[in-house]
């Protein structure tokens, strides 16, 4: 091709990363990093710099923006993907640098009646997902993305696909959502009734399954859980299309909750995640049991909710109560307010 005729560098690697069926958000994240990896260093195209420029764009990071280690990675591994599958030149494997430093965080962790009062707090389509979320341990775009065959509430079940990884799995669901999921489809039914009658175009589909069955996109199997009440412009074709409710949405009203319900933590959907888990290994579930609902490839991230359960390693008393409960029990702290 004539260089003259190539699509320029940002738009080759959204051209890169759709011929690998990648996310949306991540081609959004590779071109963001690519893009501040070319103005760091005073708008010189990629090809002109090699692994040393790599290695001062990271540690700069590290160094003055004091990113996180999982940012920082981010960044290294767009980088790795616009040398190789875009420039065509791949990046020496040991990349120096300064490293943010890494510290393992403990998830944080609801406790039954914080979760009770955050789900009492919101109301209607968010509430549902959020219960959903926490009852089936989903993460917030396994949520997002569910499609009608994906429910099953004669065998009261789930069927997560393209999770992290790009695994399929399966989890409960809870029998207090049996009824507003029913309510929930019957609402998706008469709006995919609406659409078709408006000629709308079908929802977005995976990889080739458009061409595949033609006509996927108008059956009502395929149709979004919890659809958008608006239509929306798809991004990369360009079709007018009705999307699923935006990620942004049940965020806000979590947000909500928690200030309602005055739950002292720092709440995301994720952590429904975390509480679903470990509250699952509270009631003496096995942890394998446990890692297959989550989805996880390896047990040792399950573990994890091993080191947050509601009682500590050993199982022993504290050896100030056990002063305060010995013969010579020793007065309790006052505070120095009382």
């Amino acid at each position: 091709m004539n260089e003259s005729k190539k699509p320029k560098l940002l738009q080759q690697i959204r051209i890169a990363v759709r011929s690998l069926n990648y996310a949306l958000a991540t081609e959004k994240t590779y071109v963001y990093w690519a893009y501040r990896f070319i103005i760091f260093n005073n708008k010189r195209h990629p090809k002109e710099m090699d692994s040393k420029e790599v290695s001062d764009f990271l540690s700069h990071l590290a160094v003055k923006w004091n990113v996180s280690p999982s940012t920082q990675n981010q960044a290294l591994c767009a980088l790795v993907f616009l040398y190789k599958h875009v420039i065509k030149n791949p990046l020496d494997d040991n990349i120096c640098g300064v490293r943010a430093k890494r510290q393992r965080n403990i998830p944080v962790v609801l406790t039954q009646d914080e979760v009770l009062d955050i789900l009492n707090s919101m109301y209607g389509l968010p509430k549902l997902m959020a219960a959903l979320c926490y009852g089936g341990g989903l993460r917030k775009m396994e949520c997002h993305r569910l499609r009608v065959k994906d429910v099953d509430l004669q065998r009261m079940e789930i069927t997560v696909r393209k999770g992290k990884g790009n695994k399929a799995r399966r989890v409960p669901v809870p029998m207090s959502c049996k009824d507003p999921l029913e309510a929930q489809l019957s609402f998706v039914k008469s709006l995919h009734e609406k659409d078709q009658i408006d000629n709308l175009a079908g929802v977005e589909l995976p990889y080739a399954t458009n061409r595949k069955y033609p006509k996927a996109g108008t059956s009502f199997i395929w149709q979004w859980i919890f659809p958008s009440l608006k239509i929306s412009i798809c991004p990369r074709t360009l079709i007018q299309r009705r999307h699923h409710v935006h990620p942004s949405v049940l965020s806000k009203h979590l947000r909500s909750a928690v200030e309602k319900s005055m739950v002292n933590k720092h709440v995301t959907l994720h952590v429904l995640r975390h509480s679903f888990a470990t509250h699952l290994l509270e009631t003496g579930a096995d942890i394998r049991t446990v890692q297959e609902l989550l989805g996880h490839s390896d047990v040792k991230t399950t573990q994890i909710y091993t080191h947050v359960l509601n009682r500590n390693a050993s199982g022993s008393l504290s050896p100030l109560d056990k002063l305060m409960h010995s013969k010579n029990k020793v007065e309790e702290p006052q505070l120095a307010y009382a």
